[in-house]
């Protein structure tokens, strides 16, 4: 994910003709969730689950065993040393004999595992043992892959809306991207499970997907608080009528807050759609809209987040957790032709507003050439 909008704020930089960098603080590096998942499966048989990773156990919402017809794949274990802080993927089966719509995900982190990204992707060959890989690979480019969900949670469950589901093909692979970040001294052990749990098939009515939305404007002091916002994302006309069912916000370790509303502009005051009391960066809690919730005609999404940089140095945005971000994730039905990612940058003189992938736009054939 990171390095994804990393990308994305050097494009923007390019595409805006100004000079500038993001920068990285040396503080120490935050902790992050913790967890663990090793409950038993139930496979369509009454047996194991048939995993991609070879039979490790999947966890149902409940915390205990994953329900009848539930499958899984796992990452690790890994053995991080001190210090460490790295992004790794597995590429895996996920062992579904058909294909299926799935209603819920869950995933279940270990200490030391700053986010998950769940992705299904069109790979044709496994790859069990964890590998260095950039984040969000394949994203802006939907005949390869698409995410499904993200966890920075050591618990995470995303519980679609009756009827709303992620459609997998048979035999589905399927990538989890950790980014782990061991501040101890001594080895850490990161394991992180994803368990999908489908629906019955006459229950199905809306393909569900994901956007990823925020701004790459941030400078704050050392020892300083700070803020930006309210930031408006403009969103296209396409999602004019999508029904948005569940925000997480994200921030690194000197996030305070992330406060997100719908509008229509930067000076609309809108409506408050994510504002989570003692909001926690590590632990983010997902808001989830029952009923959904549409965008204002010509709409989008104001921004505003918060910091108090405890550090000796300045920092700015960018893809360690010793930088900062000010992003939110959004999962929504009916599908718009996949994951996106949105920005938006007052910084470089011409604001710059794209939703990417976007053929339309400069700035996302800028951000996809980075990769």
């Amino acid at each position: 994910m990171k390095a994804l909008i990393f990308a994305c704020f050097v494009a923007v930089t390019a595409v805006a003709s100004a000079a500038g960098g993001c920068g990285s603080s040396s503080a120490t590096p935050g902790a992050g969730s913790s967890g663990d998942g090793t409950s038993g499966g139930t496979g369509t048989d009454g047996g194991g689950i048939p995993a991609g990773d070879g039979g490790a156990g999947g966890i149902g919402l409940d915390g205990g065993d994953a329900p009848l017809g539930s499958f899984n794949v796992t990452f690790g274990p890994l053995d991080a040393p001190a210090g460490e802080e790295h992004t790794k993927c597995v590429v895996k089966r996920l062992g579904n004999p058909s294909a299926i719509h799935v209603g819920s995900v869950h995933n279940v982190l270990t200490l030391g595992s700053h986010h998950m990204i769940v992705y299904r992707v069109n790979d044709t060959v496994e790859q069990t043992t964890p590998f260095d890989c950039k984040p969000f690979t394949d994203t802006l480019d939907p005949t390869k892959g698409s995410a499904l969900m993200i966890s920075q949670k050591q618990d995470d469950a995303l519980v679609l809306p009756d009827g709303v589901a992620y459609t997998l093909d048979a035999n589905q692979m399927v990538r989890l991207e950790m980014h782990y970040i061991n501040a101890g001294a001594a080895v850490k052990s990161i394991k992180g499970t994803s368990t999908f749990i489908p629906i019955e098939e006459a229950k199905f009515k809306y393909e569900a997907d994901f956007l990823f939305v925020g701004t790459p404007d941030i400078s704050i002091p050392a020892k300083s608080s700070a803020s930006v916002g309210p930031v408006f994302i403009a969103l296209p006309s396409a999602y004019a009528n999508v029904n948005f069912f569940a925000i997480t916000g994200h921030e690194h370790q000197w996030g305070t807050n992330v406060v997100v509303s719908t509008a229509t502009s930067k000076t609309d005051p809108g409506t408050p759609v994510y504002n989570v009391p003692n909001w926690l960066w590590s632990e983010p809690a997902t808001v989830k809209a029952d009923p959904p919730f549409k965008l204002p005609a010509n709409g989008g999404f104001n921004l505003t987040c918060t910091w108090n940089n405890m550090s000796d140095t300045a920092v700015k945005f960018g893809e360690s957790v010793n930088d900062e971000m000010c992003f939110f994730w959004a999962y929504y039905y009916p599908s718009q032709g996949g994951a996106k990612v949105c920005i938006h940058t007052d910084k470089y003189g011409t604001p710059v507003n794209a939703c990417c992938p976007d053929s339309s736009q400069p700035v996302c054939s800028a951000i996809a050439s980075q990769f």
